[in-house]
């Protein structure tokens, strides 16, 4: 890999690395709000401040919006994002929260997979070795056999094989303005969760939305650097790295929530852990 590429690299790295550190926050807050408003409500106001806040984008970048010549794959990105995001809903109702998380961390394995079959990307052999290990970090926390096969675990990972598709298309749409692809995504999220929001509405209390206010801003932020991370790098070099979200919610259990992390949830972070010291090691030499 050349120095100019290692460097490019580097850069999508943090930019991801901002966006895990954002969405964490984003996360505690909608912990500290969804004992009293429902998910999917917070999930489209968070997508109609996202909405408001590329309406600017739009104006700007109208001509790009209305003149892109991807339309369909912009499409297939939103439906993907749909579907995913239903999916992981459904899920929620059916298993345990922590499970549905853990599950979701198989998504860097399915990205990997997804980009070579649909991008033609190439992978090196130290990364499918990196990810198997970090996937086998994941099944320590989950400890495969403890729940029985249901509906709730086919939606879960239903949600994460939409999710992956979604990703593997930002990274097909690297030439695309990064406003173009914040524009299709917050109006379809907005269409996607605005019926059921609106079913399960419950009022919220003028002290309320500042917190709701922010959960938009931060989410909208994230999305803008997980654009920018996928546009930049290989989704195969980003894929291993999303681990690391694990650590982050652990630490935000933690720090925030009081949540003391089990044994297992250590040990298997540890994996995880020297999973990518391993991979970003190697892929160097």
């Amino acid at each position: 890999m050349s120095a100019e590429n290692q460097a490019t690299n580097r850069i999508a790295a943090a930019w991801l690395l901002t966006d895990m550190i954002l969405v964490s926050a984003m996360t505690a807050l909608v912990k500290l709000e969804g004992a009293t408003y429902p998910a999917i409500q917070i999930v489209f106001i968070r997508s109609l401040i996202g909405l408001v806040s590329v309406l600017p984008l739009a104006w700007r970048f109208r001509k790009e919006v209305f003149g892109t010549r991807r339309a369909g794959r912009h499409a297939f990105r939103v439906a993907c994002n749909a579907i995913a995001l239903t999916s992981n809903f459904l899920s929620l109702t059916l298993l345990p929260l922590a499970l549905v998380s853990a599950i979701s961390f198989t998504r860097p394995f399915v990205v990997m997979i997804f980009a070579v079959i649909l991008l033609g990307e190439k992978v090196r052999a130290v990364r499918w070795v990196g990810t198997a290990i970090g996937f086998l970090g994941v099944l320590v926390i989950v400890a495969p056999g403890s729940v029985s096969w249901n509906i709730g675990l086919l939606a879960a990972f239903s949600s994460v094989v939409f999710g992956s598709l979604a990703s593997v298309q930002i990274r097909a749409l690297k030439d695309e303005n990064t406003a173009v692809l914040m524009v299709f995504y917050s109006v379809g999220l907005s269409v996607v969760t605005a019926i059921p929001a609106v079913l399960y509405w419950q009022p919220v209390a003028l002290a309320d939305w500042s917190i709701l206010l922010a959960i938009g801003v931060l989410a909208q932020l994230g999305q803008y650097c997980y654009l920018r991370a996928y546009q930049m790098a290989p989704a195969n070099f980003l894929a291993p790295l999303s681990y690391l979200t694990l650590v982050f919610a652990t630490a935000t259990g933690y720090l925030f929530f009081n949540e003391v992390p089990a044994g297992t949830t250590v040990l298997g972070v540890a994996i995880i852990l020297l999973a990518l010291h391993m991979t970003n090691l190697l892929s160097r030499s």
